[in-house]
């Protein structure tokens, strides 16, 4: 386990373009996907919807939980020592 996490981190460029190269081919096999006639969502008749979403989703999340651990779970150095 420790190679391949060396092997990753010797590597960051290449897997960077691998993992978004998985992210366009997942938006692109959205487009050969028939579509239902009949909508559930609005967001079923847009070509690559629910991907964009998922990766917006995502940001947003990893924003709100850092903004939330800097603001209020992380503590001075010398908090413990006062």
């Amino acid at each position: 386990m420790r190679n391949i996490i060396v092997c990753m981190y010797e590597r960051k460029a290449l897997f960077r373009w691998i993992f978004f190269g998985i992210l366009g081919a997942v938006v692109l096999y959205d487009f050969t996907v028939q579509r239902p006639e009949e909508a559930h969502f609005a967001g079923d008749k847009i070509y690559g919807f629910w991907s964009i979403w998922g990766l917006v989703i995502c940001l947003a999340m990893i924003i709100f939980w850092k903004w939330l651990a800097h603001g209020f779970l992380e503590r001075d150095e010398d908090y413990y020592d006062n």
